[in-house]
């Protein structure tokens, strides 16, 4: 297992808490969500140095007791450029660009634009953002792809929760979330594009129900990480590009018999939403807990330690920075930037070439979905366990007491159709 050490701890001004973190991909700079009010605070993390630099929406007003939807529709969504010390914010007082020298309006984006999710494309010249701001039609059916160069908008297929880039290049992953459930997508993206699109490929991940985070990959590419989901706070990790269930859990998962749900909704909300990083390890994730502490998960000896970090205080969030150090976000307004002590560190270009060989293995083993096409028809989908090919979902019209209710819902629905013909 590995050693950690606390290279700095500051507290943020103000007494402010942070309920997310989002690292730049290449620069020592993260964007912290305040969690009192829909604003983003935008700090330095270099080695042994914390430094607040900026904020976009801090004289908002606080959320009060706004939960749910209320809430969400409220939270800010930004996106790092992939090169550039540049921020991108959309929140209350529309979308703007966060840089060193200042904020500023983001040109070309029409004024009726409500987006939840951003993502810029690997190039860097492309923002994607969801739902669709066309204003014609359900906006839950399309995103936008945003030439920065030309300011240029055009239609893409729809996605939600965010976008994770594999770390061996030329593949994302995204989640299309629904009630019933939600299919982890992925997609090939080809910089020589202009501007850069996702196109969707035939094969996918089913998960139950909806409400689930940001996918998250690990260093290496072999790892795929899924937090969620609305019902509980569940933990799956498939191995790459397999798409095999390596673990599945809940955290903090109430006890047998379930207690009264105001004493189950705290248990459940004591956990943060944000709470996995890897570090440098690409075989280890951490997982952050409501005591201050962080479990160190190694997928390899399937063992779990746990790491003391806050004192009394729980963590909020947790995030791993551009040189593989852990920064984690305490209840009481903390921020501790942790140096990762491990003598086994892979080879220099060991992690890389992995990535390269995962992420070429999946592009290889999918098909591009024709613009056009209907997902049903196309999508080789997995729960991890078990592999339907197109079209034999929609012959399904049994299942056991113990299948996801995902899967439950298509047998009913199935079956009842069957019974009307």
């Amino acid at each position: 297992m590995t050693d950690l050490a606390t290279a700095v701890h500051v507290r943020m001004s103000g007494g402010r808490s942070v309920e997310r973190l989002a690292c730049h991909p290449r620069l020592p700079l993260v964007a912290c969500w305040d969690a009192e009010r829909p604003a983003v605070h935008i700090w330095s993390c270099g080695t042994g140095e914390l430094r607040e630099l900026g904020s976009v929406g801090a004289a908002s007003d606080a959320y009060g007791d706004a939960i749910g939807r209320d809430r969400t529709t409220r939270t800010p969504a930004v996106a790092w450029h992939p090169d550039q010390p540049l921020l991108v914010v959309a929140g209350e007082d529309g979308v703007v660009r966060w840089t060193p020298a200042g904020t500023y309006a983001l040109e070309g984006v029409p004024a009726m634009s409500a987006y939840r999710y951003l993502a810029f494309g690997p190039d860097g010249g492309s923002l994607w953002a969801s739902p669709s701001s066309d204003g014609e039609g359900d906006a839950w059916d399309s995103s936008d792809v945003l030439d920065l160069a030309s300011g240029t908008i055009s239609s893409a297929v729809w996605w939600d929760t965010g976008v994770a880039e594999h770390p061996g290049g030329g593949l994302v992953a995204t989640l299309a979330s629904d009630q019933g459930e939600t299919l982890c997508l992925f997609a090939r993206v080809d910089q020589a594009d202009t501007p850069a699109a996702m196109r969707l490929l035939s094969r996918a991940l089913i998960l139950d129900c909806d409400g689930y985070e940001t996918p998250l990959f690990s260093p290496d590419g072999r790892h795929l990480v899924i937090r969620g989901n609305a019902y509980d706070n569940s933990l799956e990790v498939f191995g790459f590009p397999s798409l095999h269930q390596v673990l599945a859990t809940a955290l903090g998962e109430p006890s047998p018999g379930y207690p009264s749900p105001p004493e189950w909704l705290d248990q459940m909300r004591a956990w943060s939403r944000h709470n996995l990083a890897f570090s440098s390890r690409s075989d280890a994730l951490w997982v952050g807990t409501p005591a201050g502490t962080l479990v160190e998960v190694d997928f390899e000896t399937q063992q779990a330690a746990e790491h003391a970090v806050l004192k009394d205080s729980r963590v909020t969030a947790l995030a791993a920075t551009a040189a593989g150090a852990l920064l984690v976000a305490g209840g009481g307004g903390e921020l501790a930037l942790l140096t990762v002590l491990d003598g086994s560190a892979p080879a220099p270009g060991a992690v890389g070439d992995h990535a390269v060989a995962a992420a070429t293995a999946f592009l290889e083993a999918a098909d591009e979905i024709p613009d056009d096409g209907d997902l049903e028809t196309h999508l080789v989908m997995t729960d991890g366990t078990r592999v339907w090919e197109p079209g034999d979902l929609t012959t399904v019209t049994t299942a056991a007491p113990a299948d996801p209710t995902w899967l439950r819902l298509r047998a009913a629905v199935n079956e009842m159709q069957g019974q009307n013909l």
